[in-house]
């Protein structure tokens, strides 16, 4: 078996008919899933990705696919094409917005049923803010349903969001308050999944030695930002790179090639001034 140089990790946010700022339509979302199938490729999940760093290998066209933030548009439209293709994906989600009821409707269920609306990004952040959170964002419900039939895996992306580093000046305080955002997310998980797990994206990508210095001492191993790139075997845990997706098919099928080569993305990345 070839075995992988790299693993490419995708991000996505949402996958809706609704246009906007980090969002895929459904359409666009099926191909690309039909394209990665058909071509052979492996959806690892968290874990495999941690192994692969430790040095144990991966099938070589191995790619983790991963989402920001837990919108509601994950369940209605991600996560039927997932279970319709065997695919699996990582959704990092901001546990202090996920909410409690009945699981909805998601697209593509028996009788046709009638899927509620998903907003695109800038009317989801509207409705968060006013204290809507329900209307756009996952509940615990949708998040065990996608767990069991195998289409996500559930990540902290901290409990609430917030960039202590744009609210909070002082140094020592803005990292007490990280780690106690931090302890939440990891005490949610584990009360309303059984585990607390020990992978971590950070709001927006930022982040810095401090940071870093108190996610792991909260237990967290592996964190992912927005850094573009692609990661090596036994590279660095601490700073995980990602790829943002594009619409189409076609684009997948062109940048996968390269991020499976740590050497071509080098090279893409510098010719393109992306660092």
């Amino acid at each position: 078996m070839k075995t992988a140089g790299a693993v490419p990790v995708l991000m996505y946010h949402h996958v809706s008919p609704n246009p906007g700022l980090v969002t895929i339509s459904p359409e666009n979302f099926r191909a690309q899933m039909r394209w990665l199938a058909g071509h052979g490729y492996t959806t690892i999940g968290c874990d495999d990705l941690a192994g692969f760093l430790r040095g144990e290998p991966l099938p070589a066209k191995s790619v983790l696919l991963t989402f920001d933030d837990g919108y509601l548009d994950n369940y209605v439209h991600a996560h039927p094409i997932l279970a319709e293709f065997g695919l699996k994906a990582a959704l990092f989600i901001i546990t202090g917005r996920i909410g409690d009821g009945p699981a909805r409707a998601c697209a593509g269920e028996a009788g046709g049923v009638e899927v509620p609306p998903t907003p695109a990004h800038k009317a989801c952040m509207a409705a968060i803010e006013d204290g809507r959170a329900d209307a756009v964002m996952l509940r615990w419900s949708e998040v065990e349903a996608m767990r069991a039939a195998g289409s996500f895996e559930f990540h902290s992306h901290t409990h609430s969001h917030t960039r202590w580093d744009q609210v909070e000046p002082d140094v020592a305080r803005r990292h007490a308050l990280l780690a106690d955002d931090l302890a939440q997310s990891r005490t949610t998980l584990q009360s309303r999944l059984g585990s607390a797990s020990p992978h971590l994206c950070w709001p927006q990508g930022y982040h810095d030695d401090g940071y870093v210095a108190t996610a792991l001492a909260q237990g967290f191993t592996t964190l992912y930002t927005t850094i573009p790139g692609t990661n090596a075997m036994s590279g660095d845990a601490t700073h995980l790179r990602r790829i943002v997706v594009k619409g189409a098919a076609d684009w997948l099928g062109r940048r996968l090639w390269i991020y499976r080569h740590p050497t071509l993305t080098s090279s893409y990345l510098a010719l393109r001034n992306i660092f």
